[in-house]
């Protein structure tokens, strides 16, 4: 058998314990979901038995995930569908929905308070507000956003970015790290 394989399959054992362990479940609640023996569920996690598409299709419905999940496939090339969180150390989380070097970047972001540090770069930002309120520092002026309001403004010029008040905020961000601008093809009708 291959060695990739070979490592993809001892790895489902330990990924599904910590999935029932991570719901809170014993063996036996999950064998009444799922309809396998508990001492079948238990070789499976200790991985002293073979994973089967039968015994895996159930395993992933009780658990309420996709099957590459419990398998670990390999990334598709598609990056939305193995997002990868990055938590900072403030608390913020940083989820890059792109992967084009040099090119306008995007990332979801959910913003933890932290104390306003003004920065300046090369390029040019877009931050859309999802959820609560975003306070946004150009120079010397100062913007309180609410979710479906937009900025856009270019770095070169001194800025900073997040929560309005003591509550996380989470955005949309793209970043075009050349000066990138969006050409608006299509914009509201004319009343």
């Amino acid at each position: 058998m291959d060695l990739e394989v070979e490592r993809i399959l001892d790895g489902i054992g330990p990924r599904l314990r910590e999935l029932r362990r991570g719901r809170g479940l014993t063996l036996e609640a999950l064998a009444t979901a799922t309809g396998i023996s508990v001492s079948t569920l238990s070789r499976l996690e200790s991985g002293n038995r073979r994973p089967t598409l039968d015994l895996l299709i159930p395993l992933a419905r009780a658990h309420r995930v996709a099957l590459d999940q419990i398998v670990a496939a390999p990334a598709s090339g598609d990056p939305r569908v193995h997002l990868t969180p990055l938590r900072k150390a403030e608390g913020s989380v940083l989820v890059p929905l792109t992967q084009y070097p040099g090119r306008v970047q995007v990332f979801k972001q959910v913003l933890s308070p932290r104390e306003p540090k003004l920065v300046a770069h090369e390029g040019h930002e877009w931050l859309y507000v999802l959820a609560g309120e975003l306070r946004l520092v150009l120079g010397e002026r100062e913007f309180l956003l609410r979710p479906g309001e937009v900025a856009e403004f270019d770095t070169g010029e001194p800025h900073w970015f997040g929560p309005a008040g003591t509550r996380a905020v989470e955005i949309l961000h793209l970043y075009g790290p050349h000066g990138d601008q969006a050409v608006v093809r299509a914009g509201p009708s004319a009343p």
